[in-house]
């Protein structure tokens, strides 16, 4: 199945370094979004060390069932964050969350750690596809807080999982049929929250109006538009993005 895919990253308004960083590879039809922290000087460092790390280890087993070889991906980069980190003080305690798109044939292979998201636009509606890693969640799933109170949390940014960080970590790992017209949606913190999930999917209906007939330009005005609202709306943190079309 055909794709069309554009991305961007950006330092946001607030943080003087991009901690952010995105892969895409339209032959493989793999994408990820990482997002680091932790560390004297080495959320940057993490986070470019997991879309490396990753984009290889998929790549050499791209022949492996893709949820083996997602999982797999994740427990590799872990393992290889943590030896760097335990070979230089300034990088130790540096970890980084990661979304990983993986198209093979009809299905998207998605393996998620952490509170980087992956979304679903389908017939002009918004679907967040992976479940984040983080202690509101956790307060959300057992009842204890809706959404709207969970976002006006001090804790909203404490995450129960992230890769680098302990010694063994497990991704969500899961797959979708894919449609014609499909619009993925990956995304750091930076932008999912600093824009309402109404507003992303209103600039993407804005930018991409009919998903058959767009082009990668479209997807570049529409990320581009994602990024500048966070930016609007205060850019607290860097924003990354990558919207995908399957046609």
């Amino acid at each position: 199945m055909p794709i069309l895919y554009a991305g961007n990253t950006d330092v946001g308004c607030k943080r003087a370094v991009n901690q952010d960083s995105i892969f895409m590879d339209g032959k493989l039809k793999f994408f990820v979004v990482a997002d680091g922290m932790g560390g004297h000087k080495g959320g940057d460092v993490a986070s470019q060390i997991a879309v490396k790390e990753l984009s290889e280890y998929v790549k050499a087993n791209s022949k492996n069932d893709p949820e083996d070889n997602l999982q797999k991906s994740v427990t590799h980069t872990n393992k290889t964050i943590l030896q760097k980190g335990n070979k230089n003080p300034l990088w130790k305690g540096m970890g980084t969350t990661v979304v990983e798109f993986y198209f093979k044939s009809t299905k998207l292979y998605i393996a998620n750690v952490g509170d980087s998201r992956g979304y679903l636009i389908s017939q002009k509606k918004l679907y967040q596809l992976t479940k984040d890693h983080s202690l509101i969640q956790e307060k959300i799933n057992f009842g204890m807080y809706t959404r709207e109170q969970a976002h006006k949390d001090p804790q909203k940014n404490v995450l129960s999982r992230t890769v680098g960080f302990d010694k063994v970590v497990q991704a969500d790992v899961f797959n979708y049929k894919v449609q014609k017209n499909d619009i993925f949606l990956l995304c750091s913190d930076g932008l999912h929250g600093m824009v309402s999930d109404e507003d992303i999917l209103y600039l993407i209906n804005k930018f991409i109006p009919e998903p058959s007939k767009s082009t990668p330009d479209d997807l570049s005005l529409a990320a581009d538009a994602l990024v500048e609202q966070a930016n609007v709306n205060g850019g607290e943190d860097n924003i990354s993005v990558i919207l995908i079309i399957t046609q």
